[in-house]
């Protein structure tokens, strides 16, 4: 299966943008008649066939529409602290969206070693991601937001708040806390972990403390671990 992003496609045919035009006739060698994919990021996967091979504009037509295509039964939101080395960040978008997540804030902590991000280049990585592991639903990627933003916001779920500070109360494994289905949000702090003023003002605003296991770990392991944790709860 080759699936390409097609957030703006339309029906009953499409031309891939320049870029994906090249990918799929010269890379790929694709010719009229063959098949490949396209998913709008929404939940759409379509079943389509080239009809105009043409390295800047190939066009194609869709043979099958699939909604809600392997819709998770969760909804796992994702706040952390985008490390100093942003490879390492990137990593963790790409492996968090290969396993399952539905959106992601980048979020500017006291202790952050990293206040920006390019948001365009992040993007890509997401969706490259979501094209490897075939994926009908393209995370949602926000801007860099301000912690106590996130804290602040409505969200109608469970509410955690990973950190390291013992002197601030008992902290349970998140696996032993995750109900399955439903909609959930996980702060993960920097390298310095969330202050304490951070970490009292989430406790304050509904979230729990929760620890991910007797390991340090950093924040880019930290934030695929506790990604994937939530999907293994769900999907057992």
């Amino acid at each position: 299966m080759q699936l390409f992003y097609a957030p703006e496609i339309t029906l009953p045919r499409y031309t891939l943008p320049e870029e994906e035009s090249k990918h799929c006739v010269r890379v790929l060698r694709m010719e009229p008649g063959d098949e490949l994919h396209l998913t709008d990021g929404r939940g759409s996967m379509y079943r389509c066939k080239v009809v105009d091979a043409n390295a800047k504009r190939c066009t194609v037509e869709v043979v099958e529409h699939m909604p809600e295509y392997q819709k998770p039964d969760y909804e796992l939101t994702m706040a952390v602290a985008p490390t100093k080395i942003i490879d390492r960040f990137e990593w963790f978008l790409e492996k968090a969206t290969e396993v399952g997540i539905s959106e992601i804030y980048p979020i500017e902590c006291e202790h952050s070693e990293r206040r920006q991000i390019k948001h365009d280049r992040e993007l890509k990585v997401v969706t490259s991601a979501v094209k490897q592991s075939l994926k009908a639903y393209h995370p949602v990627l926000h801007d860099m937001t301000p912690v106590r933003d996130v804290v602040s916001m409505p969200f109608d779920g469970e509410k955690f708040i990973a950190h390291c500070n013992s002197a601030l109360g008992e902290r349970e494994y998140l696996g032993k806390l995750l109900k399955k289905g439903g909609k959930v949000l996980i702060l993960i702090g920097p390298e310095g972990d969330f202050s304490p003023e951070e970490i009292t003002f989430a406790l304050q605003n509904g979230f729990k403390p929760i620890s991910l296991g007797r390991e340090r770990l950093r924040t880019e392991t930290a934030a695929v671990v506790a990604t994937v944790v939530t999907a293994t709860i769900n999907k057992m």
